[in-house]
């Protein structure tokens, strides 16, 4: 038996924001480093790659917005998280879960990748306005443009990685992908590793199941 997960106005939200990451990402290093350069290629050369770069970023950043606020409730920090992070490096060397304290929809893994992407697109977004050309740079300084350009690669650097092991997790633990692939997941993956997650969705199936037959 399957249990819904996503919605799937969730998923597609979630589907866009990751290709224009991939988009913004591409067009990013094509402009970080000339050994990258040839990147450019595939958004019609460098006058275009960087005419596209930050509407790319944007629009990541909007995407995200919409995401953030579907999810973010259950993202928030509980004591039982602090819990499942000092046991998290037993369970990643031997793989064996069920020392683990129950978790509700996210672990503490995936509420500290949730939260890296918030505040690394926030700071994006900041310092990719600061040096924006030729519509905002020049209300900036340049030693302040220089520092937004440092912060704007570091911010990258995290989002980036964030996302692998995002998609490394997603791999990792089977049953996950599907999840955002076909927004439901199956009741034992439910109960292995989101058990009071399970139990909460479940407790409000049979509600609903005893309103209708009243």
């Amino acid at each position: 038996m399957f249990i819904t997960r996503y919605r799937d106005r969730t998923r597609m939200n979630h589907w866009a924001v990751a290709l224009l990451f991939i988009c913004a990402g591409l067009t990013g290093l094509a402009l970080f480093h000339p050994s990258m350069y040839f990147f450019s290629v595939f958004f019609g050369g460098g006058y275009w790659t960087r005419v596209l770069h930050p509407f790319f970023g944007l629009l990541m950043v909007l995407g995200f917005v919409f995401l953030f606020f579907a999810v973010v409730r259950d993202n928030f920090w509980t004591r039982a998280d602090t819990e499942w992070v000092k046991k998290a490096p037993k369970m990643v060397t031997t793989g064996d879960e069920h020392h683990m304290p129950p978790v509700h929809k996210y672990n503490a893994g995936q509420k500290g990748v949730f939260w890296v992407f918030a505040i690394s697109l926030v700071l994006l977004l900041i310092t990719g306005f600061m040096f924006w050309q030729p519509w905002f740079a020049d209300f900036f300084p340049i030693p302040l443009r220089r520092a937004a350009m440092l912060v704007h690669a570091v911010a990258a650097l995290a989002l980036v990685l964030s996302v692998i092991i995002h998609v490394y997790a997603a791999i990792w633990v089977k049953g996950s992908f599907r999840a955002m692939t076909r927004g439901t997941v199956h009741e034992d993956w439910a109960k292995s590793h989101h058990p009071l997650w399970y139990k909460e969705v479940t407790q409000d199936t049979r509600d609903n199941a005893t309103r209708t037959k009243r």
